[in-house]
């Protein structure tokens, strides 16, 4: 934990001729930001892998950093020296107050109440657009997994008519080639299944981000800052992991067009 406040207090005093007695506050959004750098490899393989649970590897990869981000502003002394994060404020608000302590301190309107209301307000935000988003996700895959199980119910058919009694029996061929269709129809019906899976849990997932709201009236605001900086960063990230996706699909249909 000293290494990390020794981090986050260097971060602190070179933007402290620039943002002053809210330097250390922008330091931890920039040392959240250097995780997240750090992590989107994995961000980036587990969106590949479209699984429900995508990305819930980074988010367990952060947990430790966020223990050690609550008790470096929870404790008084840190390597038996005094911890000189909890002197340092985001505006009027310490970094080591909570919201029961803004409330003590001027009540929800007051200077300290203020600051923790904005972040309240800004983590709200963030959870409404990763909600909306993820809505999207789950009506566009919904949409999918009914265009799929049509395609496999299709394909049923076709196969039923090419392994018809009117073919010789010694061309065996154009029956397994109907076989071959019959089974991609199966499979479709399974990926429609599991799709559909995906739709429901995308449905629920992004409303689990509201959460991170009562996370955040518990614990300190320096956490409460880490909690903002990484949920915007997830959010910001599929986004454009999913736009780089969908150029990318498209790019592939221009090419597979046919010249005229």
């Amino acid at each position: 934990m000293s290494v990390f406040t020794h981090l986050v207090a260097e971060l602190g005093r070179l933007l402290e001729p620039v943002l002053a007695q809210s330097a250390t506050a922008a330091a931890i959004v920039l040392f959240t930001v250097l995780v997240r750098l750090a992590l989107h490899p994995l961000s980036r393989a587990a969106f590949r892998g479209a699984t429900p649970a995508a990305g819930c590897l980074p988010v367990l990869l952060q947990l430790p950093v966020f223990f050690v981000m609550y008790q470096a502003f929870s404790s008084a002394e840190v390597g038996g020296k005094a911890n000189e994060l909890l002197g340092h404020r985001l505006f009027a608000a310490p970094l080591g107050a909570r919201w029961t302590d803004a409330l003590g301190e001027g009540g929800p309107f007051g200077a300290q109440g203020l600051v923790f209301l904005g972040l309240f307000g800004a983590i709200a935000v963030v959870a409404a657009w990763s909600a909306v988003r993820g809505r999207r996700t789950a009506a566009s895959v919904a949409a999918v997994a009914a265009a799929a199980k049509t395609a496999g119910k299709t394909a049923g058919k076709t196969a039923g008519k090419t392994a018809g009694p009117k073919k010789p029996a010694g061309r065996v061929a154009p029956q397994g080639k109907a076989g071959a269709t019959a089974g991609a129809g199966v499979m479709a019906e399974v990926s429609a299944e599991q799709q559909e899976v995906m739709r429901k849990l995308g449905g629920v997932l992004p409303l689990l981000s509201f959460g991170t709201l009562i996370t955040a009236a518990v614990v300190p605001l320096a956490a409460g800052l880490y909690l903002l900086t990484t949920t915007a960063w997830s959010v910001a990230e599929r986004v454009w992991l999913q736009y780089r996706k969908e150029r990318a699909e498209r790019s592939g249909e221009r090419v597979a067009e046919p010249v005229a």
